[in-house]
């Protein structure tokens, strides 16, 4: 599969199954998905019907029964061992519903961690992230010292430290009250646009998917547009 200069990331053909006992849950019946550079993409859809799924296919999180992904031109599930986690660590970053900070370490601690674990630590960088997201003041607290919001902006420039070309996010603002909520998702947008990065979240607030520049919803395991 060759995809065009301005495709950052192609799918075709996913399908998904889960086995419950003696039954079959089938999520994703051939979904096909070209997200451009740049591009913000909201994913939404019922609960259940698959939304965190393609996600973390979309990410190589997790593999799928049939079907393909192409990211910069690297067929995603082909690669092998520490050079698909070396792909994942250093061009894609994940924000997710759960904020996921190891509780002993610090904000900047925390920030640090992929670009401690990809070789490249770069204190300076973490603390520019950190200002970015409006935790100037917070480098040092640990998360039980931070609200919900802001431990979720913590998180953000975490997945933001190496610098990666797209960022997904799963129900980024699911923890959180409205208010909050639509606050951040303002900052992952702009932190995007101002990169020029590719965003693809998932979603289930159709006034949040608004904000993007295309919003798709899955249904009986097919994406068409909301």
């Amino acid at each position: 599969m060759t995809t065009s200069s301005s495709v950052h990331l192609c799918a075709r053909g996913l399908c998904q199954t889960y086995d419950l006992g003696e039954t079959k849950l089938q999520v994703l019946k051939g979904v096909n998905l070209d997200v451009n550079m740049g591009e913000v993409v909201f994913l939404r859809g019922a609960s259940g019907a698959g939304k965190s799924t393609l996600l973390y296919i979309l990410a190589g999180l997790e593999h799928p029964r049939e079907g393909s992904v192409e990211f910069e031109g690297e067929q995603l599930f082909a690669l092998k061992g520490d050079r698909e986690a070396l792909l994942r660590n250093r061009r894609m970053g994940f924000v997710f519903q759960s904020y996921f900070l190891l509780p002993e370490l610090t904000a900047l601690e925390n920030v640090l961690l992929p670009s401690m674990l990809g070789g490249r630590k770069n204190h300076a960088h973490a603390r520019s992230l950190l200002d970015r997201v409006g935790l100037s003041g917070r480098l040092d607290h640990l998360p039980s010292q931070l609200s919900g919001g802001e431990q979720q902006r913590v998180a953000i420039a975490r997945a933001l430290v190496n610098d990666p070309s797209i960022l997904f996010a799963d129900e980024p603002t699911g923890n959180l009250d409205s208010v909050t909520g639509a606050g951040i998702i303002e900052l992952l947008l702009s932190l995007a646009r101002q990169d020029g990065r590719t965003f693809v979240a998932v979603t289930h607030d159709p006034a949040l998917a608004a904000l993007g520049d295309r919003q798709l919803y899955l249904r009986d395991g097919h994406l068409e547009p909301a």
